[in-house]
């Protein structure tokens, strides 16, 4: 069982960033995770996901090379630095973790989410 709770979004001009963190209380350092998002009028989708070690990653391709994903097993804390942000990353971004895939189906736990809004 693991407990998630996200962190760090806001409002943020195009071109800027932002650093979302994702606090987990439980068994963190044993699971795979995974951020996803959700825009309005959209179904939920892939962010970006790791495994539980860090070592590996994965991203979707709207988001790769601007994203970056990581975890601090010892904080039981991952996060995602978005840079260069554009106006269609706005969305709720959710943390999840237990999955090792880009289906959110593939993960039990999820946080509450935190909005990011991205102006143009």
């Amino acid at each position: 069982q693991v407990q998630l709770v996200e962190s760090g979004g806001g409002l943020v001009s195009a071109g800027g960033s932002l650093r979302l963190s994702c606090a987990a209380g439980g068994a963190f350092s044993s699971y795979a995770m995974g951020w996803f998002r959700q825009a309005p009028g959209k179904e939920r989708e892939f962010v970006a996901g790791i495994s539980w070690t860090g070592g590996m990653t994965g991203y979707a391709d709207s988001v790769k090379g601007r994203f970056t994903i990581s975890r601090d097993n010892a904080k039981n804390t991952m996060y995602l630095q978005m840079n260069s942000l554009k106006p269609e990353d706005t969305a709720v971004y959710y943390c999840a973790a237990g999955g090792i895939t880009n289906r959110q189906n593939d993960y039990p736990y999820w946080g509450q989410g935190t909005q990011v809004t991205v102006s143009s």
